[in-house]
């Protein structure tokens, strides 16, 4: 189905909801116009529920359908506005206030007597309008929508909730592109050989195939694989239009010096890539990144060249004297662009081919077995193999997409797949052209339900070739009014099960995991992605500027807008658009080109400049003008203080300051009634902001996650933490008290209450007050707990931790690295995920000392007890001394991974015990001694598990 169905359905259920406060408000409406709000709120519902059975129609919509969904859903946002603009401009009741109320309703009256009369001769117009469109519905004919039996006999926009909302937390591993095992030796070996012959002038791989045809998933497979042989290495998207200086920007944050944690959280952050300046000139830029590189080995995956051109404009930019064996590789659409890129004696181009029938199957099968779903016998898979693998023709990014429809319709009955393909391709087809390829896409944007519909359109708002946060996306999307609770399930869960499903759909591909196992960040495939933005510009959904995308201007109203170039050519482009009714607002890289003037701040409900430069006070000004704003994320942006006005954005839910010079909060920010999430400060280096000054009974009490907040002597909140009954994460970056203080007892008494209350994430990090040290203490264990991270001078567990059922991840200082730490913790029947970090500020003589002793004590060695950590996948250690660790046979069976970084290392024994165990991950500091070197040179002789050494250079 071509209609946004879904997009409408989420406008429409917001929209009912405010027409129904309104009709609450006896006194804010003028008379007659209650009668009119009444009219248009029935008409809505009467819409809403046709939109409903537009979802699950059949597919032959035709333009004038079309057509009347448009004038529905702009109908629907002008009233929005509307409603919006009307709830800013009318204030509270007065008859709520007792004292003088005859003349203050009086005075009310007087007051409100124009804004009144001018909402009411708007809501007047708005429902002429929707008797108007019921009437051009008949008079043109547009009939009532047929029950949809599509061939894969599903409803499209139905679906359990409750069936998607848990998913298997998982690692993400480098997987081996199928039917490439050949190439991809040759192609390693290519490119990480290491012998004098090849320490010459960097040479280039130029990867060349048909969109889809795993140009990317080939390239980013050896990038991983390669990596730890080079110096510095980045990777870049280009694309056909892109800004070549952003480009440079991005090698240049990759390839700067990064310092082992332990370092650079010493430090005041000069050194972090985030401060690198970004409106340095080109000249500048051009040659800091060739300076950087001169003399140093490095490897660039340069993805999505469309010119030779580009290629050129790039290459120039990169240092013209380097014989140390540097690498490069592009992928390119076009075999001509390839051979340009490769033109020097030793590069090489490498082309892609479709897959084989035999490879064609391996992919679709193993993409459906990921979802676990799948009910069908062995011969019944075979038999939809054989069916859809015919149609892809070998190409995976339509194996994959259609093998995510499958598993997504597990009910199924296997022979309705073939009258799918039929459906799709009812002619023969040598090759599957571009065409086919959208015909697919079409076809699996179209089984959608109609929430995920929506949601997908939503992904058109990000960037091609970057990775967007999973909590980015679902906070914005709950902000948007796209997700609601349903069936118990809190709106956070909703978008949840809705993620999910875009990744069982493969939709969207995760590329990170957090340490807790959950999905950190995903991409979506530059083909898919395409498809959702010009499906989204067709329904004037979401509107895009700059960018990789060759868009026209769009002539209609504008509702949501994504910046995506910091371009001058795209900035002076938005001058020419309505921006009047912008409810959503993304910015990427710059704020220069952008006037917040131009927008109603009335109506703006979405504000995102995450990375932007550029920001003022006066953009600030603003945006405390911006009344109805639910989100605002001002996160790596260069602001260091918010203005005291912020307290008129009293439906902001979400504030996100983290990664700014921000250090505290106005004493005004205590009025947000309505905030649920509140994010500062710096874990990289350590930086909190202050905790907010008033939190009382009546302020805050929606308020679920608290994160990045600094503690100290002086900070006058703590005793109002015990109202935040609601709390879910608790993070406090910097902790500096004075023991037995009356701050230090509050905030034990406030973590034990909130422990009790339901709180699921709890990190501190304690520099010097020895409070984590008295959480032992608590009188009961804080049960509900998720996630735990205990950093400082941490001199043992509380005795407590052994009874978090819960538990998915632990976080502990380097200080409890001893084998009574793993005994206590070995039964935890849920932890996927255990890491012994140094805390930033505590690298000192004391905590060497302290590891020294904790060596003595266990004779040097710590064994890891065996028949435990039954869900432990994920082991970690960050610090400058790791001691020597055993595994016998039979400890941590499940272990993926293992992650270290040292300066000092003992060594790993009995890892070819660990049956699951595919990576180890070593971090080796510059400064490493000769033994240390040794070991890890002697490790890297192991072929199983894969062990990958990476050497940290510190500047």
């Amino acid at each position: 189905m071509e209609l946004v169905v879904g997009a409408s359905n989420a406008t429409m259920r917001s929209l009912l909801g405010k027409l129904g406060g309104l009709l609450a408000q006896e006194y804010a409406l003028v008379r007659g116009v209650r009668r009119d709000v009444q009219y248009i709120n029935d008409e809505l519902t009467s819409m809403q529920a046709f939109l409903r059975d537009l979802s699950t129609a059949l597919d032959d919509h035709d333009n004038r359908m079309k057509d009347w969904m448009k004038q529905i859903r702009d109908m629907g946002y002008d009233i929005e506005d509307c409603i919006d603009d009307f709830a800013h401009r009318i204030p509270r009741d007065p008859s709520s206030d007792v004292k003088c109320l005859f003349i203050r309703t009086r005075f009310y009256e007087l007051r409100m007597w124009w804004p009144r009369r001018d909402i009411a001769s708007k809501i007047a117009d708005l429902k002429v309008r929707a008797q108007q469109i019921g009437e051009r519905r008949r008079r043109y004919g547009v009939h009532n929508p047929r029950n949809r039996k599509n061939g894969s006999g599903v409803s499209a926009g139905t679906y359990e909730v409750a069936e998607h909302q848990l998913t298997e937390r998982q690692l993400i591993g480098t997987k081996e592109p199928v039917g490439m095992t050949a190439d991809m030796e040759k192609l390693e070996d290519w490119l990480a050989k290491s012998d004098k012959s090849c320490y010459e002038e960097r040479a280039v791989l130029s990867i060349v195939g048909f969109g889809g045809v795993g140009k990317t998933t080939i390239a980013m497979a050896l990038y991983q694989k390669v990596r730890d042989k080079f110096d510095y290495r980045a990777s870049v998207t280009v694309s056909q239009n892109y800004d070549e200086d952003a480009v440079l920007m991005m090698i240049l944050k990759q390839v700067k010096p990064k310092e082992s944690d332990h370092e650079n959280q010493h430090k005041t952050g000069s050194s972090d890539v985030k401060q690198i300046k970004f409106e340095i000139s080109h000249d500048k830029l051009v040659k800091e990144l060739q300076d950087h590189l001169a003399e140093k080995r490095y490897l660039l995956l340069i993805d999505d060249i469309w010119s030779a051109k580009t290629w050129e404009s790039i290459r120039k930019c990169l240092p013209h004297e380097n014989k140390k064996g540097s690498r490069v590789i592009v992928t390119t659409r076009f075999q001509a662009v390839g051979a340009t890129c490769s033109q020097g004696v030793i590069d090489f181009v490498h082309p892609v081919e479709f897959l084989n029938e035999d490879e064609s199957k391996r992919l679709f099968k193993r993409s459906v077995s990921e979802s676990k779903s799948i009910k069908y016998s062995e011969k019944e898979l075979d038999q939809v193999t054989e069916e859809i693998c015919k149609i892809c023709r070998g190409l995976p990014l339509a194996i994959v997409t259609m093998a995510g429809l499958v598993a997504s319709n597990p009910n199924t009955l296997s022979k309705k797949w073939e009258a799918v393909c039929k459906s799709l391709f009812p002619e023969s087809v040598p090759s599957l052209t571009l065409d086919g390829v959208t015909r697919i896409l079409e076809y699996c944007y179209n089984d959608l339900p109609a929430e995920l519909r929506t949601c997908s359109l939503y992904l058109s708002i990000f960037p091609k070739g970057s990775k967007i946060s999973r909590k980015r996306l679902i906070r914005r999307l709950i902000a948007e009014g796209f997700v609601s609770e349903k069936h118990g399930l809190s709106d956070e869960e909703v978008a949840e099960t809705y993620f999910n499903q875009l990744i069982k759909r493969k939709i969207i591909r995760p590329v990170e995991h957090s340490s807790n196992g959950k999905v950190k960040s995903f991409q979506v495939h530059d083909m898919v992605l395409e498809y959702i933005v010009s499906k989204s510009s067709e329904e004037n959904f979401i509107t895009v500027v700059g960018g990789h995308w060759l868009i026209p201007m769009s002539t209609n109203k504008v509702r949501r807008l994504s910046v995506q170039s910091s371009g001058s050519e795209h900035g002076s482009s938005t001058k020419h658009m309505n921006l009047s009714q912008v409810r959503s607002l993304t910015m990427f890289r710059s704020l220069d080109q952008l006037h917040f003037h131009s927008f109603n701040n009335g109506i703006l409900q979405v504000l995102d400049l995450e990375g932007c430069k550029g920001l003022k006070e006066k953009h600030l000004k603003d945006m405390c003008r911006m009344l109805v704003l639910k989100y605002l994320s001002l996160r790596g942006t260069d602001i260091s203080k918010i203005p005291s006005k912020i307290e008129k954005l009293e439906y902001l839910e979400t504030l996100d300051l983290r990664e700014t010079d921000v250090g505290e909060l106005p004493k005004s920010a205590g009025q947000l009634k309505r905030i649920i999430n509140i994010f500062g400060g710096n874990k990289n280096p350590r930086r909190g902001l202050k905790l907010p000054q008033e939190i009382n009974k009546e302020t805050m009490k929606a308020l679920r996650i608290l994160s990045g907040i600094e503690i100290d002597e002086q900070s006058t909140g703590v005793e109002g933490l015990h109202q935040l009954t609601g709390l879910r994460k608790l993070a406090i970056y910097k902790l500096i008290i004075l023991k037995d203080s009356k701050i230090f007892k509050e905030l034990r008494s406030a973590i034990e209450y909130l422990g009790s209350c339901g709180l699921q994430t709890l990190a501190l990090n304690d520099e010097g007050s020895d409070f984590i040290n008295s959480l032992d203490t608590m009188s009961a264990p804080p049960r509900y707990l998720s996630a735990l991270e205990l950093s400082g001078n941490l001199d043992s567990l509380p005795k407590w931790i052994n009874k978090l059922d819960n538990l998915h991840k632990l976080t502990l200082s380097v200080t409890v690295l001893r084998m009574d730490t793993f005994e206590l913790l070995w039964k935890l029947p849920s932890l996927f995920s255990l890491t012994f970090s140094l805390s930033a500020a505590k690298q000192d003589e004391a905590i060497e000392d302290i590891l020294e002793k904790n060596k003595s004590e266990s004779g040097g060695e710590i064994f890891v007890p065996s028949g435990g950590f039954k869900s432990l996948k994920l082991l970690r250690f960050f610090a400058p001394l790791v001691p020597k660790l055993s595994f016998p046979k039979d400890a941590m069976p499940v272990l993926e991974r293992i992650e270290m970084r040292f300066e000092a290392f003992e060594g790993l024994f009995g890892i070819d015990t660990l049956d699951c165990l595919q990576e180890v991950h070593l971090r080796v500091n510059s400064a490493a001694d000769e033994i240390t070197n040794f070991i890890v040179e002697d490790l890297k002789a192991i072929k199983k598990p894969k062990i990958i050494v990476d050497h940290v250079i510190t500047s």
